[in-house]
């Protein structure tokens, strides 16, 4: 191989290097997309001692619970439950590992507000509770319950009847089955 091949085997091998480097410092900025954030999520949740159901129940002291989710909030698991109570809808955040209210918040504007008004307006026609939908679509999954985590509850409206859409994890897989409420 002569001096010059040499300088250039060199010199592809360096900007090889460069780039493969340069992907390797936007990779990281890749991995925080929708799979890392539901990775995240199924880890978090391997630790929780309340089910999003005793949540529902737990809220029920700040009004009717109209929606409710297990999700990461500044890198930290959270379990918030969407109440009504005298027209006005509030947040309640529920300790995940006590079954205690930690926060209440009112919520008064922005898609919080349009998404609760719409949850509202499905479990205004509901006869069945969201924490029911949620255990019959527990016991309804494939494999061992007790391997089930129900991580979001939401209520609305097809057809012109109420009808959940519930999340449920299993080990690290996410389903989606679907309750009606009426």
């Amino acid at each position: 191989m002569t001096r010059r091949q040499m300088l250039l085997t060199s010199a592809r091998s360096f900007v090889l290097i460069a780039l493969a480097a340069s992907f390797v410092g936007h990779r990281s900025a890749l991995a925080t997309g929708p799979d890392q954030e539901q990775a995240d999520l199924a880890n978090a949740l391997s630790g929780v001692k309340v089910s999003l159901q005793q949540g529902f129940t737990a809220s029920e002291q700040e009004g009717q619970p109209i929606s409710g989710k297990f999700e990461m909030d500044e890198g930290k698991l959270q379990l918030s439950i969407y109440t009504t109570k005298e027209g006005k809808f509030f947040e309640v955040i529920v300790d995940h590992m006590t079954g205690n209210i930690t926060k209440v918040e009112p919520i008064t504007e922005g898609e919080d507000l349009t998404h609760a008004k719409s949850q509202n307006a499905a479990m205004d026609r509901a006869k069945a509770k969201l924490a029911d939908a949620a255990t019959r679509a527990k016991g309804q999954a494939k494999g061992e319950a007790g391997d089930v985590v129900v991580v979001s509850a939401m209520p609305e409206l097809k057809d012109d009847r109420p009808e959940a859409t519930i999340v449920l994890l299993q080990g690290k897989r996410f389903s989606t089955a679907s309750e009606r409420l009426n």
